[in-house]
Protein backbone atom coordinates (compact mmCIF):
# COMPACT_ATOMS: atom_id res chain seq x y z
CA UNK A 1 0.00 0.00 0.00
CA UNK A 2 1.73 3.53 -1.18
CA UNK A 3 1.90 6.54 1.41
CA UNK A 4 -1.19 8.27 -0.07
CA UNK A 5 -3.11 5.56 1.75
CA UNK A 6 -1.14 6.06 5.12
CA UNK A 7 -0.48 9.98 5.16
CA UNK A 8 -2.78 12.66 6.02
CA UNK A 9 -2.57 16.41 5.11
CA UNK A 10 -2.14 18.15 8.72
CA UNK A 11 1.09 17.34 10.14
CA UNK A 12 -0.75 18.04 13.67
CA UNK A 13 -2.94 15.20 12.61
CA UNK A 14 -0.94 12.84 11.85
CA UNK A 15 1.11 13.83 15.20
CA UNK A 16 -2.09 13.95 17.58
CA UNK A 17 -2.85 10.26 17.61
CA UNK A 18 0.58 9.05 18.81
CA UNK A 19 0.95 11.86 21.05
CA UNK A 20 -2.47 10.66 22.88
CA UNK A 21 -1.18 7.05 22.88
CA UNK A 22 1.84 8.40 24.38
CA UNK A 23 0.03 9.59 27.37
CA UNK A 24 -2.31 7.05 27.40
CA UNK A 25 0.48 4.36 27.78
CA UNK A 26 2.89 6.35 30.31
CA UNK A 27 0.26 6.81 32.65
CA UNK A 28 -2.45 4.67 34.03
CA UNK A 29 -6.10 5.40 34.18
CA UNK A 30 -5.23 6.71 37.97
CA UNK A 31 -2.45 8.63 36.93
CA UNK A 32 0.19 5.92 38.15
CA UNK A 33 3.02 5.12 35.85
CA UNK A 34 1.63 2.33 33.10
CA UNK A 35 3.92 -0.84 33.09
CA UNK A 36 4.60 -0.98 28.94
CA UNK A 37 6.49 -4.83 28.68
CA UNK A 38 7.08 -4.18 25.12
CA UNK A 39 8.65 -0.69 25.44
CA UNK A 40 10.35 -0.75 28.72
CA UNK A 41 12.13 -4.36 28.56
CA UNK A 42 13.92 -3.58 25.09
CA UNK A 43 16.15 -6.55 24.50
CA UNK A 44 15.11 -8.86 27.61
CA UNK A 45 11.39 -8.92 25.88
CA UNK A 46 12.41 -9.60 22.60
CA UNK A 47 14.61 -12.13 23.87
CA UNK A 48 11.71 -14.08 25.61
CA UNK A 49 9.23 -13.69 23.03
CA UNK A 50 11.40 -14.66 19.86
CA UNK A 51 13.29 -18.00 22.34
CA UNK A 52 10.10 -18.52 22.98
CA UNK A 53 10.35 -18.70 26.98
CA UNK A 54 6.74 -19.11 26.93
CA UNK A 55 4.47 -21.56 24.63
CA UNK A 56 1.72 -18.98 24.80
CA UNK A 57 3.38 -15.37 23.46
CA UNK A 58 0.78 -13.76 25.37
CA UNK A 59 1.88 -15.00 28.81
CA UNK A 60 4.81 -12.93 29.66
CA UNK A 61 3.31 -9.58 28.11
CA UNK A 62 0.67 -10.80 31.10
CA UNK A 63 3.85 -10.90 33.60
CA UNK A 64 4.07 -8.95 36.58
CA UNK A 65 7.75 -7.38 37.59
CA UNK A 66 8.74 -7.82 40.60
CA UNK A 67 11.36 -4.76 40.42
CA UNK A 68 10.92 -1.55 38.55
CA UNK A 69 11.68 -2.73 35.13
CA UNK A 70 15.09 -0.62 34.73
CA UNK A 71 16.25 -2.35 37.62
CA UNK A 72 15.38 -5.86 35.88
CA UNK A 73 17.20 -4.76 32.54
CA UNK A 74 20.21 -4.13 34.44
CA UNK A 75 20.32 -7.31 35.70
CA UNK A 76 19.86 -9.02 32.28
CA UNK A 77 22.58 -6.75 31.11
CA UNK A 78 24.63 -8.58 34.02
CA UNK A 79 23.75 -11.94 33.21
CA UNK A 80 22.91 -12.55 30.27
CA UNK A 81 26.69 -13.30 28.65
CA UNK A 82 27.80 -15.04 31.87
CA UNK A 83 28.24 -19.60 30.97
CA UNK A 84 25.15 -21.49 32.09
CA UNK A 85 22.52 -18.15 31.77
CA UNK A 86 19.20 -19.42 32.06
CA UNK A 87 16.54 -17.19 30.56
CA UNK A 88 13.37 -18.66 31.81
CA UNK A 89 14.99 -19.27 35.32
CA UNK A 90 16.18 -15.17 35.02
CA UNK A 91 12.36 -14.29 34.20
CA UNK A 92 10.85 -16.64 37.17
CA UNK A 93 13.28 -14.89 39.56
CA UNK A 94 12.18 -11.80 38.05
CA UNK A 95 8.61 -11.18 36.94
CA UNK A 96 5.15 -12.58 38.58
CA UNK A 97 3.41 -15.17 36.18
CA UNK A 98 0.11 -14.61 35.30
CA UNK A 99 -2.63 -16.93 36.78
CA UNK A 100 -2.61 -20.41 34.87
CA UNK A 101 -6.38 -20.87 32.69
CA UNK A 102 -6.88 -24.07 34.95
CA UNK A 103 -9.52 -26.24 35.74
CA UNK A 104 -10.17 -25.32 38.84
CA UNK A 105 -14.33 -25.48 37.95
CA UNK A 106 -15.50 -28.63 37.70
CA UNK A 107 -18.88 -28.80 35.90
CA UNK A 108 -22.08 -30.78 36.99
CA UNK A 109 -23.43 -31.79 33.15
CA UNK A 110 -26.32 -33.46 34.53
CA UNK A 111 -27.25 -29.91 35.02
CA UNK A 112 -29.31 -28.04 32.66
CA UNK A 113 -26.64 -25.47 30.40
CA UNK A 114 -28.68 -22.84 31.84
CA UNK A 115 -27.78 -23.79 35.25
CA UNK A 116 -23.62 -24.24 34.35
CA UNK A 117 -24.04 -20.47 32.68
CA UNK A 118 -25.71 -19.09 35.59
CA UNK A 119 -22.85 -20.46 37.85
CA UNK A 120 -20.28 -18.93 35.67
CA UNK A 121 -20.14 -15.92 35.72
CA UNK A 122 -19.06 -14.88 39.10
CA UNK A 123 -16.38 -17.21 38.13
CA UNK A 124 -15.34 -15.05 34.90
CA UNK A 125 -16.07 -11.69 37.08
CA UNK A 126 -13.25 -9.83 38.10
CA UNK A 127 -13.41 -7.10 40.46
CA UNK A 128 -11.86 -3.32 40.90
CA UNK A 129 -8.40 -3.96 41.38
CA UNK A 130 -5.09 -2.13 41.33
CA UNK A 131 -2.94 -1.94 38.29
CA UNK A 132 -0.61 -4.50 38.13
CA UNK A 133 1.67 -5.00 35.04
CA UNK A 134 0.03 -4.50 31.99
CA UNK A 135 -3.15 -4.87 33.25
CA UNK A 136 -5.16 -1.22 33.01
CA UNK A 137 -7.39 -0.53 36.10
CA UNK A 138 -11.50 -0.41 35.56
CA UNK A 139 -13.81 1.71 38.37
CA UNK A 140 -16.24 -1.62 37.99
CA UNK A 141 -16.49 -5.00 38.43
CA UNK A 142 -16.90 -6.77 34.94
CA UNK A 143 -16.51 -9.94 33.30
CA UNK A 144 -13.94 -11.61 31.30
CA UNK A 145 -14.38 -14.29 28.39
CA UNK A 146 -12.21 -17.01 30.14
CA UNK A 147 -9.31 -18.90 29.57
CA UNK A 148 -5.76 -16.87 28.36
CA UNK A 149 -8.39 -14.47 28.12
CA UNK A 150 -8.19 -12.47 31.70
CA UNK A 151 -9.09 -8.77 30.90
CA UNK A 152 -11.94 -7.20 29.10
CA UNK A 153 -12.70 -7.27 25.78
CA UNK A 154 -14.81 -5.10 23.91
CA UNK A 155 -16.69 -6.63 21.36
CA UNK A 156 -16.93 -9.87 23.42
CA UNK A 157 -19.02 -8.24 26.03
CA UNK A 158 -21.83 -7.42 24.17
CA UNK A 159 -23.03 -10.46 23.26
CA UNK A 160 -21.85 -12.13 26.92
CA UNK A 161 -24.52 -8.89 27.98
CA UNK A 162 -26.85 -10.63 26.36
CA UNK A 163 -27.09 -13.21 28.74
CA UNK A 164 -26.22 -10.77 31.86
CA UNK A 165 -29.46 -9.37 30.30
CA UNK A 166 -31.15 -13.06 30.97
CA UNK A 167 -29.31 -13.67 34.47
CA UNK A 168 -31.07 -10.29 35.60
CA UNK A 169 -27.59 -9.08 35.48
CA UNK A 170 -28.76 -5.38 35.67
CA UNK A 171 -26.03 -4.15 38.15
CA UNK A 172 -23.31 -5.84 36.00
CA UNK A 173 -24.25 -4.72 32.80
CA UNK A 174 -24.39 -1.06 34.21
CA UNK A 175 -20.91 -1.78 35.44
CA UNK A 176 -19.40 -2.96 32.22
CA UNK A 177 -21.11 0.12 30.67
CA UNK A 178 -19.39 2.76 32.97
CA UNK A 179 -16.32 0.79 32.06
CA UNK A 180 -16.24 1.01 28.83
CA UNK A 181 -17.14 5.15 29.29
CA UNK A 182 -14.63 5.40 31.85
CA UNK A 183 -11.93 4.04 29.21
CA UNK A 184 -13.16 5.87 26.40
CA UNK A 185 -12.75 9.66 28.82
CA UNK A 186 -9.38 8.34 29.63
CA UNK A 187 -7.76 6.20 26.56
CA UNK A 188 -10.06 8.41 24.03
CA UNK A 189 -11.63 5.22 22.54
CA UNK A 190 -12.23 1.80 23.98
CA UNK A 191 -9.25 -0.31 23.32
CA UNK A 192 -8.93 -4.21 22.38
CA UNK A 193 -8.85 -4.94 25.85
CA UNK A 194 -7.81 -3.28 29.01
CA UNK A 195 -4.03 -3.84 28.55
CA UNK A 196 -1.38 -1.41 27.81
CA UNK A 197 -0.18 -3.13 24.89
CA UNK A 198 -3.89 -2.77 23.25
CA UNK A 199 -4.40 0.92 23.55
CA UNK A 200 -3.07 1.53 19.94
CA UNK A 201 -6.49 -0.17 18.25
CA UNK A 202 -10.00 -0.31 19.03
CA UNK A 203 -12.35 -3.63 18.51
CA UNK A 204 -15.67 -3.18 16.45
CA UNK A 205 -17.65 -0.91 18.46
CA UNK A 206 -20.69 -2.47 19.68
CA UNK A 207 -20.89 0.35 22.84
CA UNK A 208 -24.18 1.51 21.10
CA UNK A 209 -25.57 -1.81 21.31
CA UNK A 210 -24.55 -2.17 24.70
CA UNK A 211 -26.18 1.45 25.64
CA UNK A 212 -29.48 -0.67 24.00
CA UNK A 213 -29.15 -3.25 26.35
CA UNK A 214 -29.15 -1.02 29.49
CA UNK A 215 -32.22 0.92 28.28
CA UNK A 216 -34.13 -2.16 27.85
CA UNK A 217 -33.13 -2.89 31.31
CA UNK A 218 -33.40 0.72 32.96
CA UNK A 219 -35.44 2.69 30.67
CA UNK A 220 -34.77 5.03 27.25
CA UNK A 221 -33.89 8.05 29.23
CA UNK A 222 -30.83 6.48 30.57
CA UNK A 223 -29.33 7.01 26.96
CA UNK A 224 -28.72 10.49 27.23
CA UNK A 225 -26.14 10.17 30.09
CA UNK A 226 -23.67 8.17 27.82
CA UNK A 227 -24.28 10.68 25.42
CA UNK A 228 -20.83 12.26 25.56
CA UNK A 229 -19.04 9.03 25.62
CA UNK A 230 -20.31 7.51 22.26
CA UNK A 231 -20.11 11.06 21.01
CA UNK A 232 -15.98 10.66 21.81
CA UNK A 233 -16.22 7.33 20.50
CA UNK A 234 -17.75 8.32 17.12
CA UNK A 235 -15.07 11.16 16.77
CA UNK A 236 -12.52 8.35 17.53
CA UNK A 237 -13.39 6.23 14.33
CA UNK A 238 -13.53 9.59 12.07
CA UNK A 239 -10.86 10.98 12.85
CA UNK A 240 -9.70 12.79 10.36
CA UNK A 241 -12.49 12.47 7.38
CA UNK A 242 -12.77 16.17 7.04
CA UNK A 243 -9.20 16.59 5.75
CA UNK A 244 -9.55 13.66 2.83
CA UNK A 245 -8.59 14.57 -0.87
CA UNK A 246 -8.66 12.75 -3.78
CA UNK A 247 -4.78 12.66 -3.25
CA UNK A 248 -4.72 11.23 -0.11
CA UNK A 249 -7.85 9.84 0.16
CA UNK A 250 -7.55 7.50 3.43
CA UNK A 251 -6.36 8.09 7.00
CA UNK A 252 -6.46 6.03 10.04
CA UNK A 253 -9.85 4.59 10.02
CA UNK A 254 -11.63 6.49 7.88
CA UNK A 255 -11.63 6.23 3.48
CA UNK A 256 -12.57 8.38 1.04
CA UNK A 257 -14.77 7.17 -2.01
CA UNK A 258 -14.49 8.04 -5.33
CA UNK A 259 -18.20 9.46 -5.32
CA UNK A 260 -16.79 11.70 -2.23
CA UNK A 261 -18.58 9.01 0.60
CA UNK A 262 -16.75 8.70 3.28
CA UNK A 263 -16.92 5.26 5.13
CA UNK A 264 -14.23 3.59 7.80
CA UNK A 265 -11.68 0.65 7.74
CA UNK A 266 -9.77 -0.77 10.11
CA UNK A 267 -6.47 0.08 11.38
CA UNK A 268 -3.84 0.28 14.18
CA UNK A 269 -1.78 3.42 15.20
CA UNK A 270 1.61 0.87 15.73
CA UNK A 271 2.80 -0.78 13.02
CA UNK A 272 4.98 -3.11 14.81
CA UNK A 273 4.88 -6.61 15.83
CA UNK A 274 2.06 -7.65 18.71
CA UNK A 275 3.64 -8.09 21.95
CA UNK A 276 1.27 -10.61 22.31
CA UNK A 277 2.38 -12.35 19.24
CA UNK A 278 5.34 -11.22 18.45
CA UNK A 279 7.52 -14.17 17.31
CA UNK A 280 4.67 -15.03 14.83
CA UNK A 281 4.12 -11.66 13.47
CA UNK A 282 7.48 -11.47 12.99
CA UNK A 283 7.82 -14.54 11.55
CA UNK A 284 4.65 -13.80 8.66
CA UNK A 285 6.19 -10.41 8.44
CA UNK A 286 9.63 -12.55 7.17
CA UNK A 287 8.00 -14.98 5.20
CA UNK A 288 5.56 -12.26 3.17
CA UNK A 289 8.55 -11.14 1.81
CA UNK A 290 6.93 -7.33 1.86
CA UNK A 291 7.93 -3.98 3.88
CA UNK A 292 7.35 -5.39 7.70
CA UNK A 293 6.03 -2.89 9.08
CA UNK A 294 3.06 -2.80 6.28
CA UNK A 295 2.35 -6.69 7.28
CA UNK A 296 2.22 -5.89 11.23
CA UNK A 297 -0.04 -2.95 10.36
CA UNK A 298 -2.36 -4.92 8.66
CA UNK A 299 -1.88 -7.92 11.47
CA UNK A 300 -3.00 -5.35 13.95
CA UNK A 301 -5.91 -4.02 11.77
CA UNK A 302 -7.26 -7.56 11.60
CA UNK A 303 -6.86 -7.71 15.61
CA UNK A 304 -9.02 -4.62 15.62
CA UNK A 305 -11.69 -6.16 13.65
CA UNK A 306 -11.79 -9.05 16.21
CA UNK A 307 -11.43 -11.11 12.72
CA UNK A 308 -7.75 -12.47 14.05
CA UNK A 309 -7.61 -13.85 11.52
CA UNK A 310 -9.11 -15.03 8.44
CA UNK A 311 -8.97 -15.51 4.61
CA UNK A 312 -11.41 -12.58 4.33
CA UNK A 313 -8.33 -9.93 4.79
CA UNK A 314 -5.74 -11.65 2.64
CA UNK A 315 -5.14 -10.62 -1.15
CA UNK A 316 -4.87 -14.67 -2.33
CA UNK A 317 -7.59 -15.66 0.35
CA UNK A 318 -5.81 -18.31 1.99
CA UNK A 319 -2.27 -17.39 2.89
CA UNK A 320 -1.90 -14.48 6.31
CA UNK A 321 1.57 -13.53 4.50
CA UNK A 322 -0.59 -11.30 1.64
CA UNK A 323 -2.86 -10.19 4.54
CA UNK A 324 -4.13 -6.30 3.41
CA UNK A 325 -6.64 -5.47 6.05
CA UNK A 326 -6.26 -2.02 5.61
CA UNK A 327 -7.37 -1.68 2.45
CA UNK A 328 -10.78 -3.10 2.54
CA UNK A 329 -13.90 -1.10 3.58
CA UNK A 330 -15.45 -4.10 6.25
CA UNK A 331 -19.02 -3.89 5.58
CA UNK A 332 -19.88 -5.16 9.47
CA UNK A 333 -17.86 -2.06 10.80
CA UNK A 334 -19.61 0.20 8.80
CA UNK A 335 -22.99 -1.41 9.42
CA UNK A 336 -21.92 -1.13 13.36
CA UNK A 337 -21.18 3.04 12.36
CA UNK A 338 -24.50 3.26 10.93
CA UNK A 339 -26.08 2.41 14.42
CA UNK A 340 -23.65 4.53 16.04
CA UNK A 341 -25.29 7.23 14.41
CA UNK A 342 -28.55 6.31 14.61
CA UNK A 343 -28.24 5.93 18.17
CA UNK A 344 -27.05 9.63 18.22
CA UNK A 345 -29.75 10.54 16.52
CA UNK A 346 -32.11 8.86 19.18
CA UNK A 347 -30.02 10.53 22.17
CA UNK A 348 -30.84 14.26 20.39
CA UNK A 349 -33.96 13.68 20.43
CA UNK A 350 -34.25 12.45 23.83
CA UNK A 351 -32.66 15.91 24.84
CA UNK A 352 -34.68 17.95 22.05
CA UNK A 353 -31.77 18.47 20.12
CA UNK A 354 -33.52 18.60 16.45
CA UNK A 355 -30.48 20.03 14.79
CA UNK A 356 -28.26 17.72 16.05
CA UNK A 357 -30.79 14.70 14.84
CA UNK A 358 -30.96 15.83 11.97
CA UNK A 359 -27.35 15.73 11.31
CA UNK A 360 -27.07 12.49 12.72
CA UNK A 361 -30.04 10.73 11.12
CA UNK A 362 -28.54 12.64 7.73
CA UNK A 363 -25.10 10.96 8.47
CA UNK A 364 -26.48 7.50 9.23
CA UNK A 365 -28.97 7.81 5.90
CA UNK A 366 -25.57 9.02 3.69
CA UNK A 367 -23.72 5.79 5.15
CA UNK A 368 -26.24 3.36 4.14
CA UNK A 369 -26.53 4.38 1.12
CA UNK A 370 -22.81 4.19 0.07
CA UNK A 371 -22.27 1.02 2.17
CA UNK A 372 -25.54 -0.42 -0.06
CA UNK A 373 -23.79 1.08 -2.93
CA UNK A 374 -20.07 -0.01 -2.86
CA UNK A 375 -20.70 -3.61 -0.69
CA UNK A 376 -23.56 -5.22 -2.75
CA UNK A 377 -22.88 -7.89 -5.07
CA UNK A 378 -26.05 -8.11 -7.42
CA UNK A 379 -24.44 -10.78 -9.01
CA UNK A 380 -24.07 -12.83 -6.12
CA UNK A 381 -26.47 -11.53 -4.12
CA UNK A 382 -24.82 -11.13 -1.04
CA UNK A 383 -22.37 -7.79 0.51
CA UNK A 384 -19.06 -8.17 0.45
CA UNK A 385 -15.79 -5.96 1.47
CA UNK A 386 -15.29 -3.04 -0.89
CA UNK A 387 -11.09 -3.21 -1.60
CA UNK A 388 -10.91 0.71 -2.05
CA UNK A 389 -7.36 0.77 -3.46
CA UNK A 390 -8.15 -1.85 -6.09
CA UNK A 391 -11.88 0.10 -6.56
CA UNK A 392 -13.74 -3.39 -6.81
CA UNK A 393 -15.54 -6.21 -4.68
CA UNK A 394 -14.03 -8.52 -2.45
CA UNK A 395 -14.61 -11.98 -3.61
CA UNK A 396 -14.57 -13.62 -0.36
CA UNK A 397 -17.75 -14.74 1.00
CA UNK A 398 -18.37 -14.41 5.32
CA UNK A 399 -20.47 -13.67 7.51
CA UNK A 400 -20.10 -10.28 7.65
CA UNK A 401 -22.88 -9.87 5.12
CA UNK A 402 -25.55 -10.53 7.38
CA UNK A 403 -24.76 -7.08 9.47
CA UNK A 404 -26.62 -4.73 6.89
CA UNK A 405 -30.17 -7.10 8.22
CA UNK A 406 -28.82 -7.46 11.45
CA UNK A 407 -29.17 -3.25 11.66
CA UNK A 408 -32.53 -3.62 9.14
CA UNK A 409 -30.15 -1.56 6.73
CA UNK A 410 -30.97 -3.73 3.29
CA UNK A 411 -34.10 -4.01 1.65
CA UNK A 412 -36.19 -6.77 1.27
CA UNK A 413 -34.74 -8.11 -1.89
CA UNK A 414 -30.87 -7.77 -0.62
CA UNK A 415 -32.51 -10.10 2.31
CA UNK A 416 -33.70 -12.85 0.50
CA UNK A 417 -30.44 -12.88 -1.40
CA UNK A 418 -28.24 -13.28 1.58
CA UNK A 419 -30.94 -15.62 2.72
CA UNK A 420 -30.98 -17.79 -0.04
CA UNK A 421 -27.06 -18.18 -0.12
CA UNK A 422 -26.79 -18.64 3.74
CA UNK A 423 -28.87 -21.70 3.37
CA UNK A 424 -27.15 -22.88 -0.09
CA UNK A 425 -23.36 -22.06 0.88
CA UNK A 426 -23.22 -21.85 4.59
CA UNK A 427 -25.77 -23.93 6.14
CA UNK A 428 -24.42 -26.74 8.48
CA UNK A 429 -25.24 -29.17 10.50
CA UNK A 430 -23.77 -27.35 13.89
CA UNK A 431 -24.63 -23.98 12.28
CA UNK A 432 -23.13 -20.85 9.96
CA UNK A 433 -19.15 -21.21 9.48
CA UNK A 434 -17.71 -17.48 9.26
CA UNK A 435 -16.01 -18.53 5.77
CA UNK A 436 -16.26 -20.65 3.05
CA UNK A 437 -12.94 -21.00 2.99
CA UNK A 438 -10.74 -24.02 5.26
CA UNK A 439 -6.99 -22.18 5.41
CA UNK A 440 -6.41 -23.48 8.62
CA UNK A 441 -7.16 -20.14 10.63
CA UNK A 442 -9.66 -19.56 12.96
CA UNK A 443 -12.57 -17.02 11.84
CA UNK A 444 -12.60 -19.49 8.69
CA UNK A 445 -14.53 -23.01 7.80
CA UNK A 446 -14.90 -24.84 9.65
CA UNK A 447 -15.01 -22.60 12.43
CA UNK A 448 -18.61 -20.99 13.65
CA UNK A 449 -18.49 -18.10 16.48
CA UNK A 450 -21.47 -17.24 19.06
CA UNK A 451 -21.25 -13.41 17.53
CA UNK A 452 -22.09 -14.81 14.05
CA UNK A 453 -24.72 -16.69 14.62
CA UNK A 454 -26.75 -14.33 16.53
CA UNK A 455 -26.39 -11.39 14.11
CA UNK A 456 -26.93 -13.87 11.37
CA UNK A 457 -30.01 -15.62 13.49
CA UNK A 458 -31.79 -12.03 14.43
CA UNK A 459 -30.69 -9.97 10.82
CA UNK A 460 -32.85 -12.89 9.57
CA UNK A 461 -35.76 -12.70 11.94
CA UNK A 462 -35.99 -8.92 11.05
CA UNK A 463 -37.19 -9.68 7.20
CA UNK A 464 -39.12 -12.65 8.52
CA UNK A 465 -36.82 -14.97 7.05
CA UNK A 466 -37.91 -17.29 10.62
CA UNK A 467 -37.66 -20.70 8.88
CA UNK A 468 -34.09 -20.30 8.22
CA UNK A 469 -33.33 -18.21 11.74
CA UNK A 470 -35.09 -20.97 13.79
CA UNK A 471 -32.95 -24.24 12.12
CA UNK A 472 -29.39 -21.90 12.32
CA UNK A 473 -30.81 -21.75 16.23
CA UNK A 474 -31.46 -25.05 16.60
CA UNK A 475 -28.04 -26.80 14.94
CA UNK A 476 -26.05 -24.43 17.13
CA UNK A 477 -27.26 -24.26 20.48
CA UNK A 478 -27.25 -28.14 19.50
CA UNK A 479 -23.81 -28.22 18.75
CA UNK A 480 -23.38 -25.91 21.80
CA UNK A 481 -25.32 -28.48 24.31
CA UNK A 482 -23.51 -31.63 22.50
CA UNK A 483 -19.77 -30.61 23.45
CA UNK A 484 -20.92 -29.33 26.92
CA UNK A 485 -22.03 -32.82 27.53
CA UNK A 486 -19.05 -34.71 26.15
CA UNK A 487 -16.93 -32.26 28.14
CA UNK A 488 -18.03 -29.48 30.40
CA UNK A 489 -17.52 -27.23 28.98
CA UNK A 490 -18.30 -24.09 26.37
CA UNK A 491 -16.08 -23.06 24.42
CA UNK A 492 -14.86 -19.97 22.03
CA UNK A 493 -15.35 -22.14 18.68
CA UNK A 494 -17.25 -24.69 17.13
CA UNK A 495 -16.75 -26.78 14.52
CA UNK A 496 -20.02 -26.61 12.47
CA UNK A 497 -19.01 -29.22 10.20
CA UNK A 498 -18.89 -32.08 13.06
CA UNK A 499 -21.33 -33.00 15.13
CA UNK A 500 -19.99 -32.60 19.33
CA UNK A 501 -16.57 -30.95 17.91
CA UNK A 502 -15.40 -27.66 18.98
CA UNK A 503 -13.48 -25.61 16.73
CA UNK A 504 -9.71 -25.09 16.05
CA UNK A 505 -7.14 -23.42 13.95
CA UNK A 506 -5.01 -19.92 14.59
CA UNK A 507 -2.85 -18.76 16.46
CA UNK A 508 -3.50 -20.71 20.27
CA UNK A 509 -5.60 -23.64 21.65
CA UNK A 510 -9.80 -23.57 21.65
CA UNK A 511 -10.65 -21.57 25.15
CA UNK A 512 -13.24 -22.38 27.67
CA UNK A 513 -15.64 -20.20 29.64
CA UNK A 514 -16.31 -18.58 27.57
CA UNK A 515 -18.40 -15.47 27.69
CA UNK A 516 -19.90 -14.60 24.64
CA UNK A 517 -20.79 -18.13 23.91
CA UNK A 518 -22.34 -18.78 27.22
CA UNK A 519 -24.43 -15.03 26.48
CA UNK A 520 -25.65 -15.91 23.31
CA UNK A 521 -26.44 -19.74 24.30
CA UNK A 522 -28.46 -18.65 27.12
CA UNK A 523 -30.03 -15.71 24.90
CA UNK A 524 -31.71 -18.40 22.46
CA UNK A 525 -32.42 -21.44 24.89
CA UNK A 526 -34.50 -18.52 26.92
CA UNK A 527 -36.18 -16.94 23.51
CA UNK A 528 -37.24 -20.92 22.53
CA UNK A 529 -38.54 -21.26 26.24
CA UNK A 530 -40.79 -18.25 25.94
CA UNK A 531 -42.30 -19.09 22.43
Amino acid sequence: MTDKYARHNSPFHRILPVLQLFLALCWGLDGQAQFRPHQELGDLFKAVQVAPVFPDSKTFPDCVPRSAPAEILRAYAQEKDKPGFDLKAFVLRHFELPPTPGNDYQADTSQPVTDHIQALWPVLTRQPQQQKGSLLALPHAYVVPGGRFREIYYWDSYFTMLGLQESQQTQLIQNMVDNFAFLIETVGHIPNGNRTYYVSRSQPPFFALMLRVLAQQKGQQILSTYAPALEKEYAFWMDGAQNLTAQKPAFRRVVLLPDGNVLNRYWDDDPSPRPEAYKEDLEVARASGRNPEEVFRNIRAAAESGWDFSSRWFLDGKSLESIRTTELVPVDLNALLYHVEVLLADMAHLRQDKDQERAYRAKAEKRKKALLAYCWNPTEQFFFDYDFVRQKLSTHPTLAAVTPLFFCMATKAQARGVARKLERDFLRQGGLPATLVASGQQWDAPNGWAPLQWMSIQGLKAYGQNKLASTIAWNWVNQNLQVYKQTGKLTEKYNVEKPATQGGGGEYPNQDGFGWTNGVLLKLIKQQQRK
